[in-house]
């Protein structure tokens, strides 16, 4: 279980910054904060480390650029301003680290890019190449071709996925606000910080408000969840106050500073941890008690005689959401049938495939190398 004084022997981080700590009140981008912040980002760097930046501020710096002072409702106007705004975010972090000698690389991601398991392979490759040749890569989401519906919507849990995606050691979400603590600060004098806790423990969900800036699009309840999605890949998680003159030098020294959420369990396998990681699900699964069971206790294959009702239209290979009788999301994985064929051998045993079906492919309608358990 990762402590503050295992931090300074971590070797791979994602930091992600808010738009709070990288634009000037509004003005656009704090040019000097991205310097004080490459700096730091340099130091551990040359100490030997790796290290992914995921930069918000593009919609920001967009807005500031077209003379809007309210961040846009509709999802057009938001990835106009973010087109607009990109070109600024990224040439201020090349000109800034390349003052300390360092590449950067722009890498825009849909949630498409990690939901297909071809990309998100590429999408992987990419970003271990960038690492072994020391350049920083600047993440953010492609906002131009996003859709609703597969938006990542916030840039915390974009960095929490990229933490799966390049198995780091350590997200930092760097906000302005000292962590999260176990009442809200700005009410009760006598709120606590959290300094150190395990991902799951439920009374953190009752301590995560729900706090939103002008410029932002997440509050502590998107960290909380980033923090759950990247312990699912064994990355621990500091949400930290970005208005510390030296924040990452601190956490980098392992000084206490903000809260540090850690992993309750070792590392999933590489291919259930992508399979854990999506979000986009095409369909459902309805399972009875039995089948809840045994995928929870023996981690075994799904089998179609424990499934009460199929919901949603996906084809062969697609993910699909595992549920119980109450709706509560309980796994999900790659099907070995499509909708269609689903219903059709939904409560029956594999046995009556090939007459209900005039063949059989599987016997399993997921199998366990494609299946996490959530």
């Amino acid at each position: 279980m990762l402590t503050r004084n295992d931090i300074p022997h971590t070797r791979r981080w994602v930091v992600k910054i808010g738009s709070a700590l990288l634009t000037a009140e509004g003005r656009g981008l704090d040019r000097q904060a991205l310097g004080r912040w490459v700096d730091q980002m340099a130091d551990w760097l040359e100490q030997g480390h790796e290290l992914v930046l995921v930069s918000s501020g593009a919609v920001a710096e967009g807005m500031c650029r077209m003379g809007w002072s309210r961040r846009p409702d509709t999802l057009h106007e938001l990835q106009a301003a973010a087109a607009i705004g990109q070109m600024g975010l990224v040439q201020a972090w090349e000109s800034c680290f390349q003052r300390r000698g360092r590449h950067t690389a722009q890498v825009l991601v849909t949630h498409d890019d990690l939901s297909n398991r071809k990309r998100y392979l590429n999408a992987r490759s990419t970003l271990q190449t960038l690492l072994s040749l020391g350049v920083v890569p600047v993440v953010n989401e492609n906002d131009v071709v996003a859709n609703e519906e597969l938006r990542f919507g916030d840039n915390d849990t974009l960095a929490a996925l990229v933490a799966n995606l390049i198995e780091a050691d350590l997200l930092i979400l760097l906000t302005d606000q000292n962590g999260l603590f176990d009442a809200d600060p700005r009410i009760s004098s006598d709120a606590r910080l959290i300094e150190h806790a395990r991902v799951d423990d439920a009374r953190l969900d009752v301590f995560a408000g729900d706090s939103r800036g002008n410029l932002g699009s997440g509050g502590m309840q998107t960290k909380l969840r980033a923090a759950r999605l990247a312990a699912r890949s064994g990355t621990a998680t500091i949400i930290a106050s970005g208005k510390e003159q030296d924040a990452l030098r601190d956490i980098a020294a392992g000084k206490e500073l903000g809260t540090l959420l850690v992993p309750a369990q070792e590392p999933d396998a590489a291919r259930k941890r992508w399979l854990a990681a999506q979000l986009q699900a095409r369909g459902k699964l309805v399972l009875d008690d039995g089948a809840v069971r045994m995928l929870q206790q023996s981690g075994s294959s799904l089998l179609s005689v424990g499934v009460s009702a199929v919901e949603g239209q996906f084809s062969r290979g697609e993910m699909v959401a595992c549920v119980d009788t109450n709706g509560r999301e309980v796994a999900r994985g790659l099907v070995n049938y499509s909708s269609d064929e689903s219903r059709k051998i939904a409560g029956q045993p594999s046995g009556r495939f090939e007459k209900i079906l005039g063949y059989i492919d599987d016997e399993e309608l997921i199998h366990r190398d494609n299946l996490v358990v959530l």
